[in-house]
């Protein structure tokens, strides 16, 4: 269970986030919804501890989040995996050491250094990758592929640190609809079949609404909505949204469907393996 108690966090005399308190339970797949500057970003951030918390606390479990110093953090942050809008992946590296580069927190200085990487972690980062349909391209530039082709590299660097927790900060809104639909529908699948949890931070309410078990509404700073996607009304939409921000909410909504040929079994191809020994 991760736990917001009272959490506020200040820039200077601006609240980004303000007295939010929450309780996720594991394996939910959460959508954080709301206009630009409502808080999302911030809110997702001190998770991880990217951001800290000016005021309040956050736990998990027995784990108190906000104490973290130093080898604990570094151990919360691989716990917490980071999937960004803009896919920091590194463009001249190929996808397969892009996706290996999830592992360097659980590695020694000296291996990271140099690129060390076993076999059985090769294995495993053509496995994210071949779940995510994108091992043929395993050897390829990362910087060479469309913007979806990278969320899905980024998604697989992230199973490699074996989360607990995805926390994606607006994942699809610099991808087309048809990308937007195969990331998302990634997400889906790694929370129903692997009970990960995912909260995700989503710019469009349909999209939230058809992928999300529970949605969670931001409106300065605040949490103005909590519950399930069909408890929300358009009342509480324009609360969030404002009435100016109501078409632009509803606006290239994706629906959820099977990504057609994704194995999310962990059985590698043939052509996974092939990669893998290489």
């Amino acid at each position: 269970m991760l736990e917001f108690h009272n959490v506020t966090r200040r820039f200077g005399d601006k609240a980004a986030v303000s007295g939010v308190s929450l309780s996720i339970p594991a394996g939910q797949m959460v959508g954080v919804i709301g206009r630009s500057g409502a808080g999302k970003s911030t809110l997702l951030r001190m998770i991880n501890r990217l951001v800290d918390p000016t005021e309040g606390t956050i736990a998990y479990g027995e784990l108190d989040v906000t104490a973290l110093k130093g080898a604990a953090l570094r151990a919360w942050r691989a716990d917490c995996a980071m999937i960004f809008q803009q896919f920091n992946l590194v463009p001249r590296l190929d996808v397969l050491t892009n996706v290996l580069l999830g592992r360097l927190n659980s590695r020694s200085t000296l291996k990271s250094l140099f690129n060390v990487f076993s076999h059985d972690e090769r294995r495993d980062a053509i496995a994210a990758l071949d779940r995510l349909d994108i091992a043929p391209v395993a050897l390829q530039r990362a910087g060479t592929l469309s913007g979806g082709q990278q969320q899905r590299v980024a998604i697989a660097r992230a199973m490699m640190q074996a989360p607990k927790i995805i926390l994606a900060d607006e994942p699809i809104a610099s991808l087309d609809p048809r990308n937007a639909q195969i990331v998302m529908d990634s997400l889906k699948a790694i929370n129903e079949q692997q009970n990960i949890t995912v909260i995700t931070n989503l710019h469009t309410l349909d999209t939230a609404r058809n992928y999300c078990e529970r949605i969670i509404g931001m409106a300065a700073g605040r949490v103005v909505f909590d519950g399930a996607p069909h408890a929300l009304t358009e009342d509480v939409a324009r609360e969030i949204y404002g009435a100016d921000g109501l078409k632009e909410a509803f606006s290239e909504a994706i629906t959820s469907t099977s990504l057609p040929g994704r194995r999310i079994a962990a059985e590698l191809s043939p052509a996974a393996n092939a990669f893998a020994a290489s």
